[in-house]
């Protein structure tokens, strides 16, 4: 199934602002960030289609992922 990844910030580096993306059908969130190298900690928020998501959740054909990293400087 087709996905669209939208990265913001720091997460972008090395990856693009937007990724097309196919997955198997019953991923999990985690598997897909997983592919994409960005663990756990890299992800301050996440958003399934505009609505708050956790890395469990499944996402479906079509679906846009927008993953934002924590802030940091100061």
């Amino acid at each position: 199934m087709k996905l669209t990844i939208k990265l913001f910030a720091t997460l972008r580096e090395g990856r693009g602002k937007i990724i097309d993306m196919e997955v198997e059908e019953g991923v999990t969130i985690r598997q897909v960030t997983e592919e994409l190298k960005i663990t756990e900690e890299d992800v301050a928020i996440l958003l399934r289609n505009g609505r708050d998501a956790t890395l469990d959740d499944r996402p479906a054909e079509g679906d846009t992922l927008s993953i934002f990293p924590p802030v940091g400087g100061g």
